[in-house]
């Protein structure tokens, strides 16, 4: 097999090939070729970024393992990129290839996922390729920690069932303790009236009255008082008890206006409301851009080229210096010098017999 090695340097996304990172130089594996983030800095007068000198061994593959290791690198971990799937490494299903939407099935989350009168939906992203990657990372820092500690490593055991599975919150109490199975409700919520999606005139807005005191101020917003004193709607239980009658008047309300209309109509009122953006109308969010989540770099061959920021920010130390992801192949020789210690004659070796390939746009 022909291995070809790239220093990942900056931030690519989970999805790229493999390939290795020198000490110092970062990260991790990317989504695609052309994806890639800042490089961690020091804040002026700052620490240095938390992972500073922890290199990372990464041999996982797709999303899950690549997505923890991609956050590491944002942290200035030193990622090694060389995967296993997920149900663990252990039990009757240990040896079963795990993917995002089996793990979605098995686990209960696409059972409780989708319209309520409606078939099972998978979610717009992989929500569990990405939750695994979350608890990863933190498992790792953890495992840091307890390593600081104890002068001892620790083996973690992270994968996609269980990732899922202990996602399910409260839906998973209520038939642990109470046996409720769950259902599926569409955007609404079970036990909170009203708490969903409703149709405007030209589009749709999402509102989440979570007390009574909200439910008020949604009905004084919509020029519907007279519903605060149905004997019905005096609570949020009894609102869930009657939410149809409830939410058809509401429904019908909220189709005479545009979204714009009712955005405008609900500031300062206390209820929390909110559009559904495409993804255009996201990256165009005032906030979004506030937060840096839209980050610019030069890539080799694609030019100028843009991808989502950290979802985290330190005080300590900022994500500054774009860099893109490498090319495969990019730094196979630098791996081999600096990382591996091989002689200049070992590494013409190697290239000459194919066993690893040096990109040549390098």
């Amino acid at each position: 097999m022909r291995l070809s090695t790239a220093a990942l340097v900056g931030r690519p996304s989970p999805l790229w090939p493999f390939g290795f990172s020198p000490v110092r130089r970062t990260r991790l594996p990317g989504r695609s070729p052309g994806s890639g983030r800042w490089l961690s800095q020091p804040a002026a007068g700052g620490a240095p970024p938390p992972l500073e000198g922890v290199r990372v061994l990464d041999l996982t593959r797709v999303l899950a393992g690549p997505f923890a290791t991609m956050i590491m690198g944002d942290l200035g971990a030193d990622v090694i990129k060389v995967e296993r799937p997920g149900y663990g490494q252990t039990g009757p299903h240990s040896k079963s290839p795990g993917y995002d939407s089996i793990a979605t099935g098995v686990s209960g989350m696409m059972h409780i996922t989708g319209p309520e009168e409606g078939e099972p939906v998978r979610p717009g992203v992989a929500i569990a390729d990405l939750t695994t990657g979350l608890y990863a990372h933190g498992a790792v820092m953890a495992a840091l920690l307890q390593r600081h500690k104890t002068g001892r490593g620790s083996f973690i055991d992270c994968n996609l069932l269980s990732s899922q599975v202990s996602c399910l919150s409260h839906i998973a109490a209520n038939y642990l303790i109470a046996g409720k199975e769950a259902r599926r409700w569409g955007t609404a919520h079970e036990s909170i009236v009203p708490y969903q999606v409703f149709k405007t005139r030209d589009g749709h807005i999402v509102v989440a009255a979570g007390n009574d005191k909200q439910f008020v101020g949604v009905c004084k917003v919509l020029q519907l008082m007279e519903l605060t004193e149905e004997p019905q709607y005096q609570t949020n239980k009894l609102r869930v008890q009657n939410r149809k009658p409830l939410l058809h008047t509401l429904a019908q309300r909220f189709l005479q206006e545009s979204t714009a209309d009712w955005l405008r109509r609900f500031e300062g009122s206390g209820v929390p409301v909110g559009p559904i953006n495409s993804i255009q109308e996201v990256f165009s969010n005032p906030q979004v851009k506030h937060n840096k989540l839209i980050q610019e770099m030069e890539h080799l061959t694609a030019g100028r080229i843009a991808v989502p920021g950290p979802a985290v920010r330190f005080s300590s130390f900022s994500h500054d210096k774009p860099k893109p992801p490498p090319l495969i192949g990019q730094h196979t020789v630098q791996v081999l010098q600096d990382t591996l210690s091989y002689s200049d004659d070992i590494i013409a070796t190697l290239l000459e017999s194919g066993a690893v390939v040096q990109n040549e746009l390098s």
